[in-house]
């Protein structure tokens, strides 16, 4: 599964989850994310966030540091 990772903060943006507290549905890809979307924790643009693969059976431990393979 891939998941974005903020450059600035290390917010973890997961399309399983979307953002709700920002209006995002679950299942909100990161690519269909409005342009002006912005990290939730630190105001990051869209740039600033970079892909990352994560094993599917992590996702229960958010995908801790030491778990994630840069993509």
């Amino acid at each position: 599964m891939i998941i974005f990772v903020c450059n600035l903060c290390g917010y973890e943006y997961k399309a399983s989850e979307g953002c709700p507290d920002a209006g995002i549905e679950e299942g909100t890809d990161f690519d269909d994310l409005p342009e002006d979307w912005t990290c939730p924790y630190c105001g990051a643009e869209k740039s600033e966030f970079e892909p990352v693969e994560v094993k599917d059976d992590d996702d229960d431990d958010c995908g801790s540091p030491d778990d994630r393979d840069e993509f």
